[in-house]
Formats: structure tokens, sequence, C-alpha cells
């Protein structure tokens, strides 16, 4: 299989503007993966299946990841204007110290594709696609036109994360029911106390739904008196 290199500079000729990125992976692993652009990924996509020599006839998985914001701390070296006494005079000196500067790194949710040839015999080939951020700009092209293993695969992300597909032909809920409120493989995600709707009672969810309905039963009693 070609080299990340040669299948970036690939789709860069064969796909304008296409702006990848490889994303190297410093595990022992060593899978480096490409990141791909929201506005272009859908061509990039449908040229790495209909390359003659590339080929990804077949994609395996497709996995969702969470990115929380991220508090950056760092020091840097900054010119400032002190005041010191030399021999008896005190002096304005222009020095050279380190500051600690903090900024937050705004997060965002990501898809991860694997694809193989099983004409070419090669792969993986390791896909990202990541979204604007977490909360109100969480859209990316579905690859379900071009690999219908990924139908239910992005389904179940767009479930748990709150990834929403475009293009994706029967985007809904997989794993949790309609009216399901959040998207429980959120690293924020809060469970709820009440369990009533909960299918299948177990000891621990027993409790917790006990204490819920508990304190439902007293703030009711004070209410009431």
């Amino acid at each position: 299989m070609k080299t990340n290199e040669e299948i970036k500079a690939a789709i860069e000729a064969a796909v304008p503007g296409a702006g990848v990125e490889i994303i190297n992976n410093p595990s022992p692993s060593a899978q480096h993966s490409l990141l791909l652009q929201r506005e272009t990924a859908f061509a990039v996509a449908q040229f790495l299946r209909d390359d003659a020599e590339l080929a990804f006839d077949y994609l395996s998985n497709v996995t969702g990841v969470d990115w929380l914001d991220k508090e950056i701390v760092e020091k840097v070296k900054v010119k400032k204007t002190v005041t010191k006494t030399v021999d008896g005079v005190e002096q304005q000196v222009e020095e050279t110290v380190d500051e600690t500067r903090k900024h937050v790194e705004p997060g965002y949710l990501e898809t991860v594709y694997h694809l193989y040839s099983m004409a070419k015999k090669h792969g993986p080939l390791i896909l990202r696609l990541r979204t604007a951020n977490r909360t109100d700009q969480v859209e990316l092209p579905s690859f379900t036109p071009i690999w219908r293993s990924a139908e239910f695969q992005e389904r179940e992300i767009f479930d748990l994360y709150g990834i929403v597909y475009t293009g994706h032909p029967d985007l809904r809920r997989i794993l949790m029911w309609e009216g399901f409120k959040d998207h429980p493989m959120r690293k924020d995600y809060v469970e709820p106390d009440d369990f009533e709707y909960e299918p299948t009672a177990h000891d621990a969810v027993l409790k917790r739904a006990q204490e819920h309905q508990a304190k439902a039963a007293s703030a009711q009693n004070g209410g009431a008196a």
C-alpha cells in the first residue's frame, strides 16, 4: 500500500482544495491517519474508493470520539520593564521573564473510519473527521452513500455521541429509544436519578430508583405541609 504521504499527495492532486492533514500516532501501533476537511471529505472518500490504485472498497468500522474543551498552560518569555536599584540609584531596566499563560482549546466530536481494499488486499487506511464544536455545529458528511457498511455505525455514533451525519439515508436512534435525551457516550453526560423507565431493573438501578422515589415523596409531603 502507498504511504500516507503518497495517498495525501494523490488526494490533493485529484480533489482541489482537499486540505488533508496527516495525524501521527506516537503509540507502538503507529497507525497514522488522515484528517479530512468537512467540506471536501465526501469527494475525497469517493476518490479513495474509485481510484484504480487505491480501490478502498471496504469500510470495516466507524468509531466516535468526544474531545472536551482543554485548558492549555504554557510558559512564554516576555520583556518587561522593572525597577532596580543599582549603586543606590533606582533605574528602569528591561528584562526577559517567564510568564504563565492559559487559554482554552475548544472541544469537538470526531469520527474515525478504517478502510481496506479487498481488490488490492491492502489497508487499513484511517480517516478522521472533526466537527466544528460540541454544541451547535456537530454536522459531518455521511459516508453511507459511498460505503453501505457505515449506515448502522453512523447511526450508533449519532445516537451515543450526537454527531449529525448529513446525507445519511436513515439517521435515527439505534440503541436508545426515540425521545431519549442527550447522548450517553459524551464524556460530560450525567446519568439521571430517575430510573423508572429502566426496562431491566437490576439491584443497583432499583436502589437508585427507590432513593429517587423517597426524595420525590419527601418533597411532595413538604409541599403539602
